[in-house]
């Protein structure tokens, strides 16, 4: 169609393209209007009502776990550990809060979910120390975890660390899809070969842990000051590894995840609000397993669970409001350095086994 002389012609028009959301945008935002920590310490409504919900949804929680202590099951047993035989709960439905089991739980979860690490890497060689069984453990640590992963990832949204939105997908949902498809398979497939099929010594495992906590840890921590591109495929590997780990011994999850996390270029507020959530995840997959495997004449003793919950019920609700208040450089160069710190905690708790093992 000619167009008259002198009169320019209609260009069509084009809708704006909608800026992609990363998830993280909440956070920066955050740190940008409030600068300053004592900015950020005060709670509004909004926290204090998701603060409140965390609690009672942990105590309801609680109170299932105390009806489970009883063995209301046939799978459900009491293990004659050392603990159980020196209060002379064999074969009973006996059970008590071990308020010592209690403390440690209160430190490891704030410390786990403040940090993304540290739980199940820490508590399982302590509780193996005091004298319970794996089987009273590791279980009751996946059923914890799962518990304080999903609720810790909507106090996380609540605390302005992260943003989940479907509608269009931000970031932080795809890495979780990524992290927690990969690491349920992964820990599916690591319960049943360990525990059903190839009864790998645990000693190994524990020091292949620890070496994979000391790489990951350094590496980060030499370029802990600088933002690093962001290369999401990378949490496919970090995610199988981290189940497997999540899947054998109950710990080495979060360190490996969150590490990850920062080498693959994700600010490290919404990367620990994405290892909580990847983390719950990936622990309701493991308690499909471990009550699949019943069936195969598996027994599972929940005596630990009501002592674990009831130090999280706190701790759970405070972690991710201080991952709000403190800022964003302080936690890049915290995480690496306390993965550190487990790993040298993971080497001195392994290392007289292996030393035992090879008959040094």
């Amino acid at each position: 169609m000619e167009h008259q002389e002198g009169r320019i012609a209609p260009t069509p028009t084009t809708r704006p393209v909608e800026q992609r959301t990363m998830g993280w945008e909440v956070a920066q935002r955050m740190e940008t209007e409030r600068p300053s920590v004592f900015d950020r310490l005060w709670p509004g409504w909004r926290e204090i009502r998701a603060g409140a919900i965390g609690m009672t949804v942990f105590l309801l929680l609680f109170l299932v776990s105390c009806w489970l202590a009883g063995n209301p099951f046939a799978a459900t047993q009491r293990v004659p550990s050392a603990v159980v035989t020196a209060h002379g709960w064999a074969g009973t439905a006996e059970w008590a809060v071990f308020w010592g089991v209690v403390a440690i739980a209160v430190v490891l979860e704030f410390l786990d979910a403040s940090a993304g690490m540290g739980y199940g890497t820490a508590i399982t060689p302590l509780l193996l120390l005091l004298g319970f069984d794996p089987i009273q453990i590791v279980p009751a640590v996946m059923i914890q975890q799962a518990a304080a992963g999903l609720l810790g990832a909507y106090l996380h949204r609540e605390f302005g660390n992260v943003e989940w939105r479907f509608r269009p997908m931000s970031e932080t949902v795809r890495l979780w899809l990524i992290i927690a498809g990969v690491g349920c398979v992964a820990v599916a497939l690591s319960i049943t070969a360990v525990y059903g099929v190839l009864k790998v010594a645990k000693v190994w495992i524990s020091l292949y842990v620890a070496i994979l906590l000391v790489v990951m840890g350094v590496v980060s921590l030499i370029g802990f000051k600088r933002q690093r591109e962001y290369r999401p495929r990378r949490m496919l590997a970090f995610g199988a590894v981290a189940a497997f780990n999540k899947g054998v011994g109950g710990g080495g999850y979060g360190p490996v995840v969150t590490v990850g996390g920062l080498l693959a270029g994700v600010p490290v507020k919404s990367m620990l609000a994405v290892t909580s959530i990847s983390e719950g995840t990936v622990c309701v997959a493991s308690i499909v397993v471990w009550l699949a495997m019943l069936s195969q004449g598996v027994v599972i003793d929940f005596i630990l669970l009501p002592s674990m919950l009831l130090g999280s019920m706190i701790a759970a609700v405070l972690a991710p409001y201080a991952t709000r208040v403190f800022p964003e450089r302080l936690w890049r160069f915290v995480v690496p350095l306390y993965c550190c710190v487990l790993a040298a905690y993971a080497f001195w708790k392994v290392m007289p086994q292996v030393i035992d093992k090879l008959g040094m």
